[in-house]
């Protein structure tokens, strides 16, 4: 695994304009990833043992944006290209997240709606917006897919003036306003990865499918997708609906919208439309979905375009054995490309789910926000190294899947269909990299001949420390 890591961050070499620059933020990439303490900066300097040298190289490393952020992430979508068929479209999801702080003075910080408070109380905490855009990489034959990060950039809010500013500022903050909103943002960020994937060897004929959340199923996103690009999205229950408008037959100007429609809440309910049964897979098995689809529909915000709704029935769940029956809310989608396959387009919206994973392994695992950096410049250039080693790592596990790795745990039964956990890739990059200073023989830790171990004095524990720390 250290090789192919080795070999797609080589490939960012164009993203730094020295070799030792490139040589710096390789180490440090490394350290954030096998590091057992927190990721801040000289956290990662004492991981790499390079505590007691000059550690303001590494610090202008971030604090003088010393690389290229787009460039950084050119070997993800190469290596995720690399992994689909030349006529399988490219599946991507888009979605914000915070990282929370507790300085005042950090850049981009302010308050924002906490995700995790109860539904019947808004909560709100100190911390930054970051918007993230995360590939699929299908696994044959189950249908299981791997979120791969692609792009991650800062979205802070713009800052409010006092009371008594100018009218000019006032104007020039609402101004700012508008261009700052999240889905400005990831209306800006879709059009780049378009921009990159067309600069791809046959990208230009490759479709781009887009499933977002209902933060970015609004005008901003969904009036001028790039071309060759097909978003699905979640709207509300209540969303009006019109029917396409039939050829123009009179004099005046063309209408967009046709008469209104039932809304989607209204078509679930709506015994004369049929249910289809259409398999995904999603929550680690294949389930059959309850579907309803009309099409052609017009939308207010798609504009003058033709979309199909897509209504998904509630799932039926018992949260314990013999529990009682219980079901989830029903689901209702918008595809701006009426002509999609329904298969295909519940399984791009079930990936979506990856990229709220991608954000739990990167808070939880890697320490992405932990570092004590306050300027505009290393609060967006230290998470964006940490999660192209994290994107980088993740395929690194996908090529390497079948070398050998670290034995399982015996409470661990062996299943070839599931796939490797973050955690369990880190174990397996850190064994390897420290194996050797160690002198580690991965195959096993306690010889298999010895018939009992005195618990009184432990034997090779320091490699299985080191090694099976995130088990």
């Amino acid at each position: 695994m250290t090789a192919e890591f080795e070999r797609l961050f080589d490939q960012a070499r164009p993203a730094f304009g020295q070799e030792r620059t490139f040589a710096r933020a390789k180490t440090l990439a490394m350290s954030a990833l096998v590091g057992l303490g927190r990721r801040t900066i000289s956290g990662m300097l004492c991981t790499s043992a390079q505590q007691f040298g000059d550690w303001s190289a590494a610090y202008r490393l971030f604090e003088q944006e010393r690389f290229d952020r787009e460039a950084l992430f050119a070997p993800a979508l190469r290596g995720v290209l690399g992994h689909l068929e030349p006529d399988q479209p490219l599946v991507a999801m888009m979605d914000d997240t915070l990282l929370r702080k507790r300085g005042r003075h950090v850049y981009g910080a302010g308050w924002r709606r906490d995700p995790l408070g109860p539904p019947f109380a808004t909560n709100f905490v100190w911390g930054q917006r970051f918007l993230q855009i995360s590939a699929a990489v299908p696994a044959a034959p189950t249908g299981q897919a791997r979120g791969v990060p692609l792009d991650l950039v800062h979205a802070p809010s713009a800052p409010k003036p006092r009371k008594t500013a100018p009218v000019e500022v006032w104007k020039e903050y609402r101004r700012q306003q508008q261009g700052m909103k999240i889905s400005a943002v990831g209306a800006q960020r879709l059009a780049a990865l378009r921009h990159r994937l067309d600069e791809e060897a046959g990208g230009k004929d490759r479709p781009l499918i887009m499933p977002v959340d209902g933060g970015f199923t609004n005008r901003a996103v969904f009036r001028c997708p790039p071309p060759n690009t097909i978003l699905i999205g979640r709207i509300r229950k209540d969303a009006r609906l019109f029917s396409a408008v039939p050829p123009k037959s009179c004099r005046g100007r063309p209408r967009w919208f046709g008469t209104p429609l039932p809304t989607p809440e209204q078509i679930r309910q709506e015994d004369s439309i049929p249910w289809s049964c259409v398999q995904a897979f999603g929550a680690g098995k294949l389930h059959p979905f309850k579907v309803k689809t009309v099409a052609p529909v017009r939308w207010s915000p798609t504009g003058g375009r033709d979309v199909r709704l897509v209504v998904i029935s509630p799932l039926a769940y018992r949260p314990a054995k013999g529990a009682k029956l219980l079901y989830r809310d029903p689901v209702y989608l918008i595809c701006t490309d009426p002509r999609l396959p329904l298969s295909q387009l519940l399984q791009a919206y079930l990936w979506r789910w990856e990229v709220e994973l991608n954000f739990r392994d990167e808070k939880t695992l890697l320490g992405v926000g932990e570092a004590q950096v306050r300027t505009r410049a290393a609060v967006e250039t230290v998470p964006t190294l940490i999660v192209a080693a994290y994107a980088f790592l993740l395929l690194a596990g996908i090529a390497s899947r079948h070398s050998p790795a670290l034995p399982l745990p015996k409470w661990r039964t062996p299943n070839t269909l599931r796939r490797d956990s973050t955690a369990h890739m880190i174990g397996i990059l850190r064994s390897q990299l420290w194996g050797k200073a160690m002198g580690l023989d991965i195959s096993h830790f306690v010889p298999p001949n010895q018939p009992t171990t005195n618990p009184l004095l432990f034997k090779n524990t320091l490699p299985s420390a080191v090694c099976y720390a995130f088990k």
